[in-house]
């Protein structure tokens, strides 16, 4: 798979450490910035944006982007020591075991072996303790604003009961399911730069470059750990000139840079609908995939190949049997509830005619045969607010503003010295040590 997903999953904290390890040149250790004593160098840039480069296809974007991109890099990577440092000076615990176990499971969601995922980063020229020390700050800064709300953290039920009420009273107003990458400007003598940087992220996002890739190395919101993704907002939820385009924006849209309090937001609108109403059909469904020995050619399969495919194709008696074909494959046999409405068009067509306790044909993919089974359809409101939703909502709200005011007091409180600009960072890797 495409490193690309693997970074969405990381939260877009890679690039803190520099890329290689053999003897960097003076010009790559060159000392950009000083954050408490802590350095940031060149290295450190040039490894982010070529990460960036490398995931999002933006490769052969141009010299005059990835310089661009070099002076908002350095910010972030700024704020991110400051991240760091709060953590440590708070002694919030994060353990090797704690950044194993993320590393467990971003290899699982993305369907690598064991130790795929660092033999990806190497492939790509990045280092793995530049991944196992981000992951250690991600963890450890959400632990402490977590700490911080206290009690907070765990919205009560009067709460919870007032926003559910809140929803239901504007049942039928428009809700949007969006997407955000925040921009945050700090001094205001730097507004035709931020805003330069923030249109050049624009005209990559409407290239083709994913929003949540863009989302998590760029965005200053809490929202990037989920690469960008806002959920259900109504208009209140949007400041008022964000909420304004998203009236008028079709599906699928990326908005121009949206001047907001503290910074530039860009939004993507993914999809629109009324309010506590949004009919779909779910499925419960259970997979077996069977891989391949290598990748296939269909014109010249090889034994293994051929066999694997039989064997997909007498898998029959429902559920229960693609579980127990499932045991040892590198999918779950249970991916949870399946909206009908989400799937490709083409596995959407398959399911909605394969009956409960049927087994689909099997699927062949250049690395290996997919059966699916439908074990139950039912029909759902999947725009209904549950208890458990609302206090994930009222939660993901107080931990945004909170770390914003972190974050700010951080930066007040800190001594920071910016020594040289970066030169502009390369765009694909020029040579591993």
């Amino acid at each position: 798979m495409r490193l690309a997903s693997l970074l969405l999953l990381t939260a877009g904290l890679l690039g803190t450490a520099p890329l290689s390890t053999s003897p960097a040149s003076a010009q790559t250790n060159r000392i950009l910035a000083v954050v408490n004593g802590d350095v940031v160098t060149q290295a450190d840039v040039t490894s982010r944006a070529r990460l960036f480069a490398l995931n999002s296809g933006a490769a052969g974007a141009g010299a005059g982007f990835t310089e661009r991109l070099s002076a908002p890099i350095l910010r972030l990577l700024v704020d991110e020591r400051l991240r760091a440092q709060e953590v440590a000076r708070r002694r919030v615990p994060v353990t090797d075991g704690d950044v194993a176990e993320s590393i467990t499971d971003i290899e699982r969601r993305n369907n690598v072996p064991p130790g795929g995922l660092v033999r990806q980063l190497r492939g790509a020229g990045v280092e793995p303790r530049t991944l196992f020390e981000q992951i250690r700050v991600q963890i450890g800064w959400s632990r402490l604003l977590r700490a911080l709300l206290g009690q907070q953290a765990t919205p009560g039920e009067t709460e919870v009961n007032e926003f559910i009420a809140a929803r239901n009273a504007r049942t039928g107003q428009p809700e949007f399911l969006v997407s955000e990458i925040f921009i945050p400007l700090d001094d205001p003598t730097r507004e035709p730069e931020v805003r330069r940087f923030a249109e050049d992220v624009i005209a990559q996002l409407r290239s083709g470059v994913p929003f949540p890739i863009a989302a998590t190395q760029f965005s200053q919101s809490q929202t990037a750990l989920a690469g960008g993704d806002m959920g259900w907002v109504n208009a209140d939820q949007l400041d008022p000139d964000a909420a304004a385009l998203a009236q008028r924006m079709p599906v699928g849209a990326i908005s121009n840079a949206i001047r907001v309090p503290g910074g530039f937001q860009i939004l993507a609108l993914r999809q629109r609908r009324e309010t506590g109403v949004q009919n779909a059909t779910v499925l419960s469904i259970r997979q077996a995939f069977l891989p391949f020995q290598g990748t296939l050619d269909p014109a010249n399969p090889t034994q293994q190949q051929r066999d694997t495919v039989e064997r997909a194709g007498r898998i029959t008696g429902g559920c229960p049997a693609v579980e127990v074909a499932a045991r040892g494959s590198p999918r779950p046999a249970d991916p949870g509830p399946v909206a009908m409405e989400n799937l490709p068009p083409p596995l959407r067509t398959i399911l909605s005619g394969l009956a409960p306790g049927r087994v689909s044909q099997p699927l062949i993919t250049p690395d290996g045969v997919l059966v699916i089974a439908v074990c139950e359809r039912q029909t759902r409101n999947m725009a209904e607010v549950t208890p458990d939703v609302a206090r994930q909502l009222i939660t993901r709200d107080r931990l945004e503003n909170i770390s914003r005011q972190q974050l700010r007091e951080a930066r007040r409180r800190a001594q920071i010295e910016i020594r040289a600009v970066p030169e502009p960072a390369a765009a694909t890797p020029a040579g591993r040590g």
